[in-house]
Formats: C-alpha cells, structure tokens, sequence
C-alpha cells in the first residue's frame, strides 16, 4: 500500500527533522574517523578527543561551568531513568519520598510507579486549570524524606510552562534534589544553569533537530546518581556502553545551532503559533485553547472541541496531507483520555475533542494557513455526524451554507 506524503507536517513534538548541517557533520563518523574512545591506539585517541569536543558543546548549550557535567544516554527516556531512578537510589538512606508533577511525561509517571514498587513514597503535586503547578501545594508536600523533586519544564502536551526558577529555590533551600525534563522546551527556550541552578536536566537530541538516539544527563557536579546500565563503565561510570559517536557529533553540533539560532527561531514560532490560535479560536464555535494563553510554549498550539473526536480529526486531517497531534506521541495511539487534561479538571469527553499542533524550523506560514483554510471544514463535517451536537449548532452550520 502507497503512504501519503505528509506535506504539512505540524507534529514537531514528537518527531523533527535532523538538519542538513548535521548530518553533514556527522558523515565521517561512520565509515572514516569510526574508532572506539576506549581503544588506545592514535584512531582511539581521535575518538575521544571528538567525544570530549562534543561533550563541550553540549555543556556550552546549558551553559554548563564543566564539560564533565554531561552524560550522554541512548535518549530522553534514558536520561530520565538515570537521573530519576538512579538519584533516588543514590539518596535511598536519606530518605524514600519523591515529588513528581500529576502532568509528568509518561516516562517519569512510569518511572515513578516502578520506584513505588520498590518502596519508595511518591506523591503528585497537582496543577491548576492551566496545567501549571502551585508552589503553595509543593512546599506543602515536603517532608523531612522528602530527597527528589522532579517536574518537567514545561508540559510536552499543553505546553504551560512551569516556574522552574522558583522550584529550583524551593528545593536549594530544603536541601532536595532537582530534576527537571526540558525535552519539550530546549528548542525554543534557553536553558543556563548558572542562572538557574538544578541538579539534573534530562536532554534530548532530535528535539534540537539533531539524531535520533542520543541525548544527555546533566548532571551538577557534585551530584552523583547510581548507575542503571552496567558494563565497561563509561561516561565516568554512570552510563557504560560504547559511546556512539556519530550520533554524539550530531547532537553536538544541532546543540551549537541551536545555541545560534534560538532567539530568532523562537520568536519566528511564535508569531506563527499566535496567528493560529487567533483564527482557529475565532473561526471555530465551541473550541477553546488548552494550557496558559501567555506562559506557554512558543512553538505549541493545544485546542480542544466540543462534540468531536480528537483521533477522528487527527484522520480526517490526514486526508488533506495534514500531520497533528492529539497529545503526547509516546501514548497517543491509546484510546484513553490525556492525563494531563483529566488533571487540569476536563471531563473525560472534553479530553477527548484535543488537537495538538507543535511547529518547528521548517515550519512555514502557507502550512499555518493550510490548517487555518482546512480545519473549520473538518470539524464541522465531524459535528454534524455526532449524535452529540446540539441543534441550534447544526442549525448555524445550516444557515453558512
């Protein structure tokens, strides 16, 4: 069977094209410079002077005071286990109570039910109506246990950012650990963390245009987490496994475009992001923005309609060579409700009616306006097949003919 081109691709949430700058980059790194770091022959000490190089860039990207505070992993997920199930191990005698958000990616809602099945205590902060969590109920969730705090920069769905900055002082002050996933926001917003200190920043390389399979731990110096892959012990023997080079190149060399390229991109994103809301809003009855209308993500667009079926647009805009979103990519292919938006106060058929479009680097403004020109349409046409629309609604439909 023939598949579609997606000529308007409008997820770049879950997936972003790798830049032809790196994979330029990363070329002779397959077949030329190929040498294992840990070999001792003068191929080897190649290697590891081009891992050390990158390891340097992408310490640049967070303004990171030392090369060393980067670990590179397989991905964000990893990055994630490793700093949340291996800081909690690590902190195990000072206590077993972790903090996580009720919005979490659900990587750390997993990872956090496999540490409640190894005794440890975890409780879920909640969020307003927003998405966004109050620092009222965090401070009051901690106890003298109390050893990790980890909650996501921004939401990977609804895009609401989170005031990072004051949990950051919140947990300095307590004495806790920090760790926040900055997957959804590292390409669009900066991450310094001497300007903001946390502990642990989970990284990942395709959300800064670079490959598939690679990302990073930071890690503060002076914070340690146990290991959760065993082996020869590399990256200073927190993450053993050959280090793949190729792919460190390029999320190096994505890190230090990105670096560049941010503010204009971002700000790029943002006029197009707001042009959309602006019409979908205006242009649609009964739809309604998800998350934050300011302390948002740039590049993040969440909308949700009454009476319809959000997998049911999701195809219907397939039809039209349209690729959304209806919420994380990691679960979207469930039927089940998104949690953030049950944790936000949604109904479970308010959840259901989601449309998520998340723009990019190659986002241009005829793709906005194709899904401005396209999506009216769909939504009507999906209302007037729901035995849910009311009829003074379709009645309105009637009368645009």
């Amino acid at each position: 069977m023939e598949v579609k081109i997606m000529s308007v691709y409008l997820d770049n949430q879950a997936a972003k094209p790798v830049d032809d700058r790196v994979i330029s980059e990363m070329m002779m790194y397959f077949n030329d410079k190929f040498a294992n770091p840990a070999s001792l022959h003068c191929d080897g000490d190649i290697a590891t002077d081009i891992l050390e190089k990158s390891r340097e860039k992408v310490a640049n990207f967070v303004n990171a005071p030392n090369r060393s505070d980067i670990l590179f992993t397989s991905g964000a997920t990893e990055s994630n286990n490793l700093g949340v199930i291996g800081a909690a191990m690590r902190q195990k005698k000072k206590g077993n109570h972790i903090i996580i958000s009720e919005i979490e990616h659900i990587s750390i809602l997993n990872i956090a039910k496999y540490l409640e099945r190894q005794g440890f205590r975890v409780s879920r902060v909640a969020v307003d109506r927003f998405g966004i969590i109050r620092l009222d109920k965090l401070e009051k969730l901690i106890t003298d246990e109390t050893i990790l705090i980890s909650i996501s920069t921004a939401s990977n769905e609804v895009g609401s950012l989170q005031p990072t900055a004051e949990i950051s002082k919140l947990a300095q002050d307590k004495g806790i650990l920090f760790h926040t996933d900055a997957v959804a926001s590292e390409s669009v917003l900066p991450i310094d963390v001497q300007k903001v200190p946390i502990d642990l920043i989970t990284l990942s390389s395709n959300d800064i245009y670079g490959p598939r399979g690679v990302g990073a731990l930071y890690m503060k110096k002076g914070v340690r987490v146990n290991p959760i892959i065993i082996g020869g012990g590399q990256e200073r023997g927190f993450r053993s496994g050959s280090e793949n080079i190729p792919g460190i190149v390029g999320f190096a060399k994505a890190a230090e475009i990105m670096k560049e390229e941010m503010p204009q991109e971002s700000e790029k994103l943002k006029i197009l992001r707001n042009k959309l809301i602006k019409n979908v809003l205006e242009t649609i009855p009964k739809s309604y923005l998800n998350g934050h209308p300011e302390k948002r993500l740039p590049h993040n667009a969440h909308f949700r309609f009454d009476y319809i079926e959000g997998e049911s647009l999701i195809l219907t805009l397939k039809e039209h060579n349209i690729a959304a979103a209806t919420g994380s990519a990691c679960s979207s292919k469930t039927l089940e409700p998104s949690h953030s938006l049950i944790a936000m106060g949604l109904l479970h058929e308010e959840a259901h009616g989601s449309l998520l479009v998340s723009l990019g680097r190659t986002t241009r403004e005829e793709d906005v306006d194709r899904l401005i020109e396209i999506l009216p349409d769909q939504v009507k046409r999906l209302r007037k097949l729901s035995p849910l629309t009311p009829s003074d609604l379709l009645k309105k439909y009637e009368e645009v003919k």
